[in-house]
């Protein structure tokens, strides 16, 4: 049914439409070039000197350059008055940019370098009154020291020159990385190249800065408990059996310690090696299946041994701090996951977990 309404449909009077416009012309004298464009470009003609909204060029200016005074003219919101901030005025404890990606050039410990992609995100707080914080500064001041060899007294650099840019406080840098090694099998004399996915971070947060590495240690646990009970069938039964186990990952977490030898990326991962043995393997012929076996029999654990077998190992080393323990046993007999927190100090002592942390945990081919 067709609804017809006198009062919208009628043609407004010339002294309505003078009012109206006398409306718009006071809105376009006071309003912001954004809050106009948001209504319609148009009002803008309706300024003292307005010209009628041009007819816009559809072709790409190839041969246009922005020198200075251009840019000088170009809005810049982010850096806006305080009367721009929508929501709570209030600070902000992380602002930035994630994932940008580019190639950072690392040493090893035998003195070599490689060349890795590296996923980088920077953040710096912002403080109440602040509109916001033109983002590629970040990506600026990170590519200025990107060619050097990777240090953490570089991003130091990168972290102090996007802090003086921004003019923030406090400000993390973290970067995301795949580091090759070559692990030789148990028993054939093949190799392979094992990788392990670490993440350095550096944090400054009331003015104390602290260096963090972070790393992903995949390997098999045996479940103790099923080891015993298929010992049992075989014994009391004459009955073949075999214990489950399951892929299984640590994320250890380490504050480096202010003074003191370097601890290398391969110093960490050595460290996981020692405190449980069985890391997943990559060449593998019959002979090291059954040594893998074998060494997994060697060395049940549940998940609770493994978070106090990382412990220790980080424990005793004078190189690390503050840490943390996240391990995941992904069952093969449970619908369910094994998991265990173990933490050090004060730097991880949270209270609340995030929801999704234990699904970070899971490595996939």
């Amino acid at each position: 049914m067709n609804v017809f309404t006198p009062e919208i449909d009628r043609k407004p009077s010339k002294e309505e439409a003078a009012k109206a416009l006398e409306v718009l012309r006071s809105f376009a004298e006071k309003a912001l070039d954004y809050e106009i464009d948001a209504l319609d470009p148009g009002i803008a003609a309706l300024r003292d000197g307005g010209v009628p909204y041009p007819d816009l060029s559809r072709v790409y200016p190839t041969a246009f350059r922005a020198d200075e005074a251009y840019r000088e003219t170009l809005p810049d919101l982010q850096n806006g008055p305080s009367s721009l901030i929508k929501g709570e005025n209030r600070l902000i404890q992380h602002v930035g940019i994630s994932n940008f990606r580019l190639p950072i050039h690392y040493r090893t410990r035998d003195h070599g370098e490689l060349t890795l992609e590296t996923s980088v995100t920077g953040t710096v707080s912002l403080e109440a009154d602040k509109k916001g914080i033109n983002m590629s500064r970040i990506m600026r001041s990170f590519y200025a020291h990107a060619e050097k060899t990777f240090s953490f007294e570089v991003i130091e650099a990168a972290l102090d020159d996007y802090k003086s840019d921004l003019e923030s406080f406090d400000a993390r840098i973290m970067m995301r990385l795949s580091f090759p090694v070559r692990r030789d099998s148990l028993r054939s004399g093949l190799s392979g190249y094992q990788y392990y996915d670490i993440a350095l971070e550096l944090v400054e947060l009331d003015g104390v800065r602290r260096k963090i590495l972070h790393l992903d240690y995949v390997y098999s646990s045996t479940c103790p408990c099923s080891l015993e009970l298929s010992e049992h069938a075989r014994r009391t039964r004459g009955q073949l059996a075999t214990p489950h186990s399951q892929r299984s990952v640590a994320r250890v977490s380490a504050v480096l310690a202010n003074e003191g030898d370097c601890l290398w990326f391969e110093d960490l991962i050595g460290l996981c090696r020692k405190a449980v043995p069985t890391e997943t393997q990559v060449m593998v012929k019959r002979e090291d299946e059954q040594a893998f076996a074998e060494l997994n029999a060697a060395n049940p654990i549940f998940v609770e041994d493994a978070a106090r077998l990382f412990a220790e190992q980080l424990q005793a080393d004078p190189r690390i701090g503050d840490f943390r323990v996240l391990a995941s046993h992904q069952e093969s007999l449970h619908s369910h996951d094994a998991v265990s927190v173990l933490t050090e100090g004060t730097t991880f002592a949270d209270d609340s977990l995030d929801p999704k942390l234990f699904s970070t945990l899971f490595h996939v081919g």
